[in-house]
């Protein structure tokens, strides 16, 4: 694969991933753009590792946190990581549950259609505008309730349908929840890490089963780097952004992303 397609491709994979913009709707619009075939599933695979690596490494300290509280919860006791942990747990079963019938069933593939990302586009944009205009935030993750966890993760269910988003549509929920912005898109980018672990590794065996191809490996690890690093990069930017200005700027990119997409269609 040409060294060009594997920069797009991570460089669209590793920004978009945690922006509230749609990493799949951006994928798979790529193609369209660039006129390139379609890359395959193994460079996907990488290319979420390598975002899986930079949320990891990005939010080390939580990381610490969670792995140090384990041993309390299986002696009965919840210290803070420990809470974190049982709060991602708690919303995490909606999105797998969902992702495991949708790629079952195979109506995965019926949801890649550029009219659709367009109108999830538009349409989930204002949902999100108005949870960070209008809604209380001034709760931290670290007082967030199990049923507030819960329709957090069922929200996140939603955003198997590209162009959704799966950051935009969580941060929205904890917005309208009453988090902070930072703090919402705190426990958005924690709660992706079970789901990216959990949908690359199903991938993988997929990919085994199949076979994979050798020549596509090295590929892969180019992609999976350059993932990494467009996503740490990405995340802070996020932060700042979110610090200074909100949503705002991702909720006029989305707007005008969906009218470009409806007037090429057009």
């Amino acid at each position: 694969m040409a060294l060009f397609q594997l920069f797009i491709l991570a460089l669209v994979q590793g920004i978009t991933e945690f922006l509230p913009i749609s990493s799949s709707a951006h994928l798979i619009l790529v193609p369209y753009v660039t006129g390139e075939t379609d890359q395959g599933p193994l460079i996907d695979v990488m290319a979420h590792v390598g975002t899986l690596l930079a949320v990891l490494i990005y939010f080390r300290r939580d990381i610490l946190a969670v792995l140090a509280g384990v041993p309390g919860l299986a002696r009965g006791r919840v210290a803070p990581g420990g809470r974190l942990l049982l709060l991602i747990a708690a919303a995490t079963p909606p999105a797998v549950i969902a992702g495991g019938l949708l790629y079952a069933t195979g109506w995965v593939d019926a949801l890649r259609s550029p009219v659709l990302i367009a109108w999830a586009t538009l349409i989930f944009a204002i949902p999100l505008w108005l949870a960070d205009r209008y809604g209380a935030h001034s709760q931290t993750v670290a007082v967030l309730k199990w049923r507030d966890a819960i329709l957090i993760g069922l929200a996140q269910a939603i955003a198997f349908i590209p162009g959704v988003s799966r950051s935009g549509i969580t941060m929205t929920a904890g917005r309208a929840l009453g988090l902070t912005r930072t703090e919402t898109a705190r426990f958005s980018m924690l709660m992706s890490i079970p789901l990216i672990a959990a949908l690359g590794l199903a991938a993988i065996v997929e990919l085994a089963r199949g076979g994979m191809a050798a020549i596509s490996l090295s590929d892969g690890a180019i992609v999976a780097g350059l993932s990494f690093v467009s996503a740490y990069l990405a995340i802070a930017a996020l932060m700042a952004i979110l610090e200074r200005v909100g949503f705002g700027p991702f909720v006029i990119y989305r707007i005008a992303l969906a009218a470009a997409i409806l007037l090429l269609l057009a």
